[in-house]
């Protein structure tokens, strides 16, 4: 029952480890910006086999509090982007990890 509630990042790490894995990190920094917003509110609705689970277990991975992450993601294109400032706050890619 708990991998259900709490997935952690295996789900992500072996599809990170898979032939196939197309990066697409870069979408946590948006979600980064609108933490603790109104937009915070986010649907994901693209058509089938376009990699919605594969982004939620992205998603999970990141935000988890146990998954311990921050070496899968070091190795990932969201490691490499700069500091965004919204309002007076700076947010870098790793300000909402785990």
């Amino acid at each position: 029952m708990g991998i259900y509630l709490n997935p952690g990042r295996i789900a992500f790490e072996e599809a990170y480890n898979s032939d196939i894995f197309i990066d697409k990190t870069e979408m946590l920094m948006y979600l980064n910006t609108v933490v603790n917003t109104q937009q915070r509110f986010v649907s994901v609705s693209r058509p089938r086999r376009f990699g919605k689970t594969i982004s939620a277990d992205m998603i999970c991975a990141y935000y988890g509090r146990e998954a311990d992450s921050r070496g899968l993601f070091d190795a990932c294109l969201i490691s490499s982007e700069k500091p965004r400032i919204i309002g007076k706050k700076e947010l870098t890619w790793d300000c909402y990890l785990g």
